[in-house]
């Protein structure tokens, strides 16, 4: 059985958020929380809440927690927030605030 959670909208670009989502796609969710304990970029820090959603969801379905693994890490491109940034000589440029959606689906090990 897949056990997911997401965090929808989540203020960090798609590009930063799936380096840490690709860190952590196949590991044991024990290893997977001490990676994330010890990462430095700022993704870890929502993909750290978004697995233990996901531990939660399997908790209540009374999943073995010792066999599960991520089997499914992913990062999809959210809405994308235009903000403008006054320059010189009465112009602006434009300010892209990218938006991403975290995924995590967790399964038990035959």
């Amino acid at each position: 059985m897949e056990y997911k959670a997401s965090h929808r909208f989540a203020r960090i670009a798609p590009r930063k958020a799936r380096l840490v989502a690709d860190s952590l796609r196949g590991k044991a969710i024990d290893v997977a929380m001490t990676e994330l304990d010890y990462n430095k970029r700022r993704a870890a820090y929502y993909f750290r809440a978004v697995l233990k959603s996901a531990i939660a969801n399997a908790e209540e379905n009374d999943a073995d927690l010792p066999r599960l693994f991520i089997s499914e890490s992913r990062v999809d491109e959210g809405p994308t927030m235009k903000r403008w940034q006054p320059k010189d000589r009465g112009r602006a440029h434009r300010i892209l605030k990218r938006t991403s959606h975290l995924h995590i689906a967790l399964e038990e090990k035959n």
